[in-house]
């Protein structure tokens, strides 16, 4: 039996410019399952960048629920969100994120300092992190002396880290040539099928969205299906 991870009930999401409300949802209802590996297309400004930040609890909605694991996050504090998503959410960016002047094994390293963790037990999952996405060996390199795919393969381990049920990604082969954005997938692919992660994955690539589960695409903050979205283009 299937059970939800994320469910968005009658979500909306404006903000005001000048003397303008922009409405961005209006009524958004969505539910990701454990284990679903979706991702997210649609035009720019659809809205998608802004429901991903809503599902890590960076940005919050005008109206509405977002529930993780049946519990309310947006009545949250401060605090308790900040560790909230450090307990539960791995987050992986188009333009990777990463510390310049520390190594990729400091960089994977960060979350961790934020939990009650020996130097030991920390340094212990850093390794698995940095071996798991094929990158033990560069555990010492700066950012600056890796590649576009192999800064993202350090943070994706930083965002594997303190093993979270939820990885967030936001274009994350944006930046990445075609051979390096596929290993980049079958990285998240494993991560989904062989540990069990949820993920949610922004994309614009046509390409990289067929190696999720479910694909989605977003059209003026509503979620819309192939042929509602041609017609609309051809409207």
């Amino acid at each position: 039996m299937t059970e939800a991870l994320i469910e968005i009930n009658n979500v909306e999401k404006s903000f005001v410019r000048g003397k303008e409300k922009i409405t961005i949802f209006n009524g958004l209802n969505m539910t990701i399952n454990k284990g679903d590996f979706v991702s997210m297309m649609g035009p720019s400004g659809s809205g998608k960048t802004t429901l991903l930040n809503m599902l890590g609890a960076v940005d919050k909605p005008t109206g509405g629920e977002i529930k993780f694991a049946g519990s309310p996050i947006q009545g949250l504090s401060e605090g308790q969100l900040s560790k909230w998503r450090a307990a539960h959410v791995g987050f992986i960016f188009q333009f990777y994120n990463l510390m310049p002047m520390l190594t990729a094994a400091k960089n994977v390293e960060l979350p961790l300092l934020l939990k009650n963790l020996s130097a030991a037990q920390r340094k212990k999952s850093v390794e698995a992190a940095l071996q798991l996405v094929g990158l033990a060996e560069r555990a010492k390199h700066k950012p600056s002396e890796l590649s576009g795919g192999q800064q993202q393969r350090v943070a994706i381990a930083r965002a594997i880290v303190s093993d979270p049920e939820l990885l967030l990604c936001d274009e994350p082969t944006g930046d990445l040539d075609r051979a390096t954005a596929t290993e980049i997938l079958e990285i998240l692919q494993l991560l989904n099928k062989d540990f069990g992660k949820t993920i949610v994955m922004v994309t614009h690539d046509p390409e990289a969205a067929k190696f999720a589960t479910t694909q989605l695409h977003l059209d003026k903050g509503e979620f819309v299906t192939d042929s509602a979205l041609a017609s609309r283009a051809h409207a």
